[in-house]
Formats: C-alpha cells, sequence, structure tokens
C-alpha cells in the first residue's frame, strides 16, 4: 500500500486529501498540520473586526478526517527531505513517503519594512486574528482612560484584495467600537496606506474605484503611492518616494496586510523558489520529483495568457489540490499525469456584510448581487472542504442582509 502525506490543512490540502479519501485508490493517507482545525483564510477579516466569532469559520480536522483511510498528526514541519522521501517535524517526528502534497500555505511578508515584527499586527491565521479583535477593544477602553485620540486611529498598510475586505469590516464595525469608548461612531478614524496608486488590479479601474469610492465616502482616509518605510511603536511611517519629505500617522493599532509569502519550509528544504514559492512544471509536481507536488499558496503556476504567475486565490488553491490528488490516484494506477489547467470563475471582493464588487466569468457585478455572489462562493469552498456537514453548521446563508 502506497503513503501519501499532505502537509497543510488550508483550501488545497483539504481538498486533496477529500479526493483521496473519495477514491477506493490502494493508499493511506497521513495529513498533517500544526493546528487541529481547518480555517476559512478568506474570512479572518470578519474575525479580527468581531463581525463574525472564530468558531464560525473554523472546524475540527478530524471531522472530515476517514479514519479508516487517513492519519491526521498534528505537528509543525520543519522541512522536506525529497532525497530520502520523508517530512522532518520540528519535535524531530520524521514520516515518510511515497507520495507527497506541499500545501503549507503563507506567511506576511514584510519585505524587510523596519518594525513590522515588533510594532504591527499581521493577519495570516485565525489566532491572530483574534488578536487583532482583543486588541482594537482594549484600545477602545484604554481610549475611555486617557482621552487620547490615538487609541480610536486604526491604520491599515496596504490596500490589497485583503486589505479592503478588511477596511470594509472595519467601517461596519465602528458602531461596536464606539459603544466601548463611549463615542460617536465618526470618532474612530480608519487610515490605510499603499504604495501603488493603481488598487485591485484584477479589477478594471471602474469596478475598482467603485469599492475604493465607498471606503472613502465612509470616511476611511486612504493614502496612496505611499511607502511604509517604517513601523515604530504606535507610528506609520511612510513618504511616496526616497527623496520626498518622510510623514507620519499616529495610532495605536497598526495592522500589516501589505503581502504575503509562501511558507518558510519551502527554502529549508531545498525547493528552488522566489518568496517562499515554487515554479511547478506542467503536471504541478516539483522540480526534479515527479511524486512530490507544491499546491496552493506555496505554488506558482504561469498564466499562459499574461506570462505571469497565477494570484493565489482560494479557488485556485481548491482546483489545484484536486488535480494534486487525481494525479497520485493515476500514478498509483500506472498511468501517465495529466497538466493542471485552471479559469477563473471570477473574483468578488466583499465591503461589509451587504456590499460588494467583483467579476462573474468577466462580468462585472456590485453592490447586492455581488454580496449574495459572495456568500454563495463562500459556502461553495466550505462545501469543497468539509462537506456538508460543515456548510450546513457554518455557511452564510443570510443572502438577504
Amino acid at each position: 500500500m502506497k503513503e501519501v502525506v499532505i502537509l497543510g490543512a488550508g483550501y488545497a490540502g483539504l481538498r486533496a486529501l477529500k479526493e483521496l479519501q473519495r477514491h477506493r485508490t490502494d493508499c493511506h493517507v497521513t495529513l498533517i498540520d500544526k493546528h487541529d482545525y481547518h480555517y476559512e483564510a478568506t474570512d479572518l477579516h470578519e474575525v479580527a473586526t468581531g463581525m463574525q466569532h472564530r468558531s464560525r469559520i473554523s472546524y475540527d480536522i478530524n471531522d472530515v478526517v476517514d479514519r479508516e483511510r487517513t492519519t491526521f498528526v498534528q505537528e509543525t514541519v520543519d522541512k522536506v527531505d525529497c532525497e530520502n522521501q520523508k517530512v522532518i517535524c520540528t519535535n524531530g517526528k520524521e514520516v515518510t513517503y511515497d507520495y507527497l502534497i506541499v500545501a503549507l500555505g503563507f506567511e506576511s511578508e514584510t519585505f524587510g519594512t523596519p518594525g513590522v515584527d515588533e510594532y504591527a499586527l499581521s493577519m495570516t491565521n485565525v489566532d491572530d486574528a483574534e488578536k487583532i479583535y482583543h486588541h482594537i477593544c482594549e484600545q477602545m477602553q484604554l481610549y475611555k482612560q486617557t482621552q487620547d485620540e490615538d487609541f480610536l486611529k486604526i491604520v491599515v498598510c496596504g490596500a490589497g484584495f485583503t486589505g479592503v475586505e478588511l477596511m470594509g469590516a472595519l467601517v461596519e464595525a465602528k458602531p461596536e467600537y464606539a459603544k466601548i469608548a463611549d463615542v460617536n461612531p465618526a470618532q474612530i478614524e480608519i487610515y490605510c496606506v499603499e504604495a501603488s496608486t493603481r488598487l485591485l488590479p484584477m479589477f478594471n479601474e471602474k469596478l475598482a474605484s467603485y469599492g475604493i469610492d465607498h471606503l472613502k465616502e465612509w470616511g476611511v482616509k486612504l493614502y496612496t503611492g505611499m511607502r511604509v518605510k517604517e513601523i515604530k511603536p504606535n507610528l506609520v511611517m511612510y513618504r511616496a518616494g526616497d527623496d520626498d519629505p518622510m510623514k507620519e500617522i499616529s495610532a495605536r493599532t497598526i495592522i500589516w496586510t501589505t503581502g504575503v509569502r509562501g511558507s518558510k519550509v519551502i527554502a529549508a528544504s531545498g525547493f528552488s523558489e522566489k518568496r517562499g514559492r515554487v515554479m511547478v512544471k506542467d503536471d504541478l509536481s516539483a522540480p526534479d520529483h515527479d511524486n512530490v507536488y507544491i499546491v496552493g499558496d506555496v505554488a506558482a503556476v504561469m498564466d499562459t495568457s499574461t506570462q505571469r504567475p497565477y494570484p493565489t486565490t482560494a479557488q485556485i488553491s481548491l482546483k489545484m489540490g484536486h488535480h494534486a490528488a487525481k494525479n497520485i490516484i493515476r500514478q498509483i494506477a500506472g498511468q501517465s499525469t495529466e497538466p493542471f489547467s485552471f479559469k477563473s470563475l471570477g473574483s468578488v471582493a466583499s465591503i461589509g456584510n451587504t456590499h460588494a464588487f467583483g467579476l462573474v466569468g468577466t462580468t462585472p457585478i456590485k453592490g447586492y448581487p455581488a454580496s449574495f455572489v459572495k456568500k454563495a462562493i463562500m459556502d461553495k469552498s466550505l462545501l469543497e472542504t468539509g462537506g456538508v456537514k460543515e456548510t450546513m453548521s457554518k455557511g452564510r446563508f443570510d443572502f438577504y442582509h
């Protein structure tokens, strides 16, 4: 019996697990993750703002494990030894494999900006998101004691997809924060510093402007074309260019959403990588290792139409996990692997619970219809990883709110 090991219980890892468990292939699966739960990474901004409890976006991994065919191991992966076909965990535990799926997810990318790790809050997992929410609530309580307006200020560094969704949720949560601080919601200020002048390039300018204009109308102070140069205690330092004067925003809550990179395990394992991502072969296998598949946030797959790697999204991660599992099933059966192909079904960004904008295929949508589609997308993702049980328990069925 062949041993298949999956590293990571995110979108790609669990989708691969589901496919392997569905087929009666002559293999045993070992799933390794540092947590004993899966969380919907696309919903982290809702936990970070208090709009959802962490239990609404997470579920126990054992709930989706077929114990007759799969063993779940809760360990932190240190590196992969491809030559000897084994996974080495931080505590020294070793797990051997015949086939491996590396789906370890993303980490925050600081781009070497001084002070980010020390003085800014990241949002890369559900623990981080919960920490942000508790931090914001604490700052609101401290305002009541000090009357220092810096406690009412929130700075989001980065206006990418994650940053925009976070700002929308923060705006929606302002009335709750205002009650804690005993102030008018308008007194709570949200700032954003973004290096690019063309925001959300996955959408056309008109569609991107719809979301950005809404945030501005709701009072978000957006500074574009400005690079964060340093984070100091309660201070964001930024400027447009190296010859321009330095500017600053003082605030007690600083959230870093400027970028992500693949897991550090990729570099530690000796893969040829850039920012923790491996340029995989057309069947998603690793260069020089036909029995190792690299998927999700740690994989770079070239989009031949743009000659650039596809953006890392839950949608493509799910497709990659499914495809890697199918190729392993084919290999075990003595068949050749098939190349991966992907066509985006579109992408929708939420700005609060009832506003959204994006694309369904190539068709622009915005407002309530987009919000409806966004919730349907979230439920579909949950169905693909957790199945019917988790979808019925955690799904978003408030389509009319």
